[in-house]
């Protein structure tokens, strides 16, 4: 494989071979020569707008070499959101957890995908047992039908109907064999 002795400057276009034989062709985005991993841009083939982007271990290619060595030193990157970037953590994060209470609780995949669905738009759903807890008011029993949806006595009608229509609208998408509900971001969530 490549013995690497050089820098490579960012804007510079190098080609390689992997261990693949897949020759890659692309500007340097970055080059750390500790673990001797490089990145570069390279055109798609699909779409002229779009670009790939590969991370490349140079102990896993053969004839490395640049083409163009950059001329310009390269801009200044963009400047991160990182109250964006710490909202995005923070949302997969809760994302993750959500995940792995509906896969600890022990109950049927419906049950799973049920309390996964109603966590993207309710704040406070927690599990009894095999029962799904909605505000410490309602409650969702197997087999997780709008039938099962009960709620404490002196809870809100309006909660209630509002869990219903959530199981219901998950019953229909379930059983119109789409995929599963998924979530980018708690837009909408209902606080009662």
């Amino acid at each position: 494989m490549a013995a690497v002795t050089e820098c490579f400057s960012i804007g510079s276009i190098v080609a390689c071979t992997t261990c693949f034989n897949q020759e890659i062709v692309g500007e340097v985005m970055a080059f750390d020569q500790q673990t001797k991993m490089l990145i570069l841009k390279c055109d798609t083939t699909e779409d002229s707008k779009l670009k790939d982007v590969y991370f490349v271990n140079l102990d896993f290619c053969s004839n490395v070499h640049v083409q163009v060595e950059a001329q310009l030193p390269p801009d200044m990157p963009p400047s991160l959101n990182l109250q964006r970037l710490s909202t995005r953590v923070r949302n997969k994060v809760e994302e993750k957890k959500r995940l792995v209470s509906a896969l600890t609780a022990g109950v049927s995949p419906e049950g799973q995908q049920l309390y996964l669905a109603i966590t993207k738009l309710v704040d406070q759903v927690t599990w009894e047992g095999p029962n799904i807890v909605i505000n410490q008011d309602v409650f969702i029993t197997p087999p997780y039908t709008v039938d099962n949806v009960i709620g404490k006595p002196g809870s809100r009608e309006r909660q209630i109907t509002y869990i219903k229509k959530l199981v219901e609208r998950s019953t229909r998408k379930e059983n119109s064999a789409s995929p599963p509900l998924t979530a980018t971001n708690n837009v909408g969530k209902k606080s009662f």
